[in-house]
């Protein structure tokens, strides 16, 4: 398997740092096919207009945030825009000082495209839609594209697209803006275009400027921002695109918020949004959001606090942990087994020793060794999670890499090799769950 130098560097690095890598996912994907599957089969219903909403569980370091970039490459490549977020203290669903609007603000400044990955890509997909009508005009009527004639037509099919989103709440306006862009890029007028993204970005702080700036009484506000994202998508697929994917992590920080009505609005929003895809309410977009088995079903605190969740996504009586229900809302993401971590790792030197143009030295039954030891740690086969193996793993590379004398037996067995820390073993997983107290 040869990899790039530049990838191999963003794989390594990553992954030795606890983050999931933006490229090179292919070169270490082990494992999770059952998963992905139903994502993808998603996907597709998606693509047919319909919507769908789920979460993925699991523990700090299990694979949600890669299941997640997983996800997020193959559906770019499958013409779909995505917008991704992590929630945060200043990020949240629903909020009173702009957490609501700072969560849409950050999926907005994140949207992606095939041709525009790392985000801001906006401007690129409204110029995008402008033009492919101008195109799909022309190939239509074979006119030249200054006959004024032409120009009418094109306004025509811009202004079809613009009436179909009326009908949908905000509808009147989103449409409206879309109108004064088009008609700034046809006058080449960019400061209007950059107003109106600007409005589109949540960025007006309050109406009397946007109305003064745009002719629009309206902004987008920690109470309606969802309205705008499902307007989004049913313009992008009329647009061009296949859908619009929406990917929401760290949920755990709606779970630590210390006040239980707060808790409860946000809870109250990821409701609205459930419903919404599951009753048809909206077309052509995907919700996945990520958390821990805490922040999901703790009944004290968690998702499964608010009794309209739980009774909705709580599993049902028939699952086991040998036999999921992958079509459920809740994915519960199973520990890789002992062949996926050795595939993984096999992987991982590969990468290594092309990344520092070595001969390599660690052998399979090193990696055997290596697994067996990590596993055999009290609680290993429950509470031991990819993301700490990875790093003892990556950290042993480098050791031998910098040390070319050094005993790969003795090494493994020595009482100086430690471990990254298991969730069990972390003093802050503890401390989370007593947030609400204070001493």
């Amino acid at each position: 398997m040869k990899i790039p130098k530049r990838i191999a560097s963003a794989v390594i690095n990553s992954l030795k740092g606890g983050v999931v890598p933006r490229t090179g996912l292919p070169y270490i994907a082990v494992g999770r096919e059952t998963e992905i599957n139903a994502l993808l089969h998603d996907v597709d219903i998606i693509s047919d207009g319909g919507a769908s909403f789920r979460f993925i569980m699991g523990k700090y370091g299990s694979g949600k945030s890669f299941l997640l970039q997983t996800i997020r490459n193959y559906v770019m490549d499958k013409n779909f825009v995505v917008a991704d977020a992590d929630l945060s203290p200043e990020r949240r669903l629903q909020g009173t000082k702009g957490q609501g609007l700072a969560t849409y603000k950050e999926l907005i400044r994140n949207m992606s495209t095939k041709t525009k990955p790392e985000g801001g890509a906006l401007t690129l997909i409204l110029d995008r839609w402008i033009s492919s009508v101008q195109s799909r005009t022309a190939a239509e009527c074979e006119l030249d594209p200054t006959d004024p004639e032409f120009v009418k037509k094109v306004e025509k099919n811009i202004y079809e697209v613009i009436n179909s989103l009326n009908e949908m709440v905000h509808g009147f306006d989103f449409s409206k803006l879309l109108t004064i862009y088009y008609r700034s890029y046809v006058n080449g007028d960019d400061e209007s275009k950059a107003k109106v993204v600007k409005w589109f970005r949540g960025e007006y702080v309050n109406k009397t400027e946007a109305r003064s700036e745009l002719g629009v009484n309206i902004i987008i506000t920690d109470d309606d921002w969802y309205e705008y994202i499902k307007l989004f998508a049913f313009f992008l697929k009329q647009a061009g695109y296949n859908g619009m994917l929406i990917l929401i992590d760290e949920l755990v920080n709606i779970y630590k918020i210390p006040h239980s009505i707060t808790r409860q609005y946000n809870y109250e929003k990821i409701l609205t949004m459930y419903n919404d895809t599951l009753q048809g309410k909206a077309k052509y977009l995907g919700i996945i959001m990520c958390g821990t088995p805490q922040c999901i079903e703790d009944t004290r605190r968690g998702i499964y606090s608010y009794e309209a969740l739980r009774s909705r996504l709580s599993e049902g009586r028939f699952g086991r942990d040998d036999m999921k229900d992958m079509l459920a809302p809740v994915i519960k993401l199973v520990p890789l087994t002992y062949e996926e971590m050795l595939i993984l790792i096999e992987k991982l030197a590969d990468i290594h020793s092309q990344l520092f143009d070595y001969e390599q030295t660690i052998t399979e039954e090193d990696m055997v060794n290596f697994i067996k030891i990590e596993y055999g740690r009290i609680g290993a086969n429950k509470n031991i999670t990819p993301r700490e193996v990875i790093r003892d793993f990556i950290e042993l590379m480098n050791i031998v890499y910098q040390n070319p004398t050094v005993n790969m037996t003795e090494l493994l067995n020595s009482e100086s090799f430690e471990y990254a820390k298991t969730e069990l073993e972390d003093d802050n997983a503890v401390a989370d769950e007593f947030a609400e107290f204070e001493i």
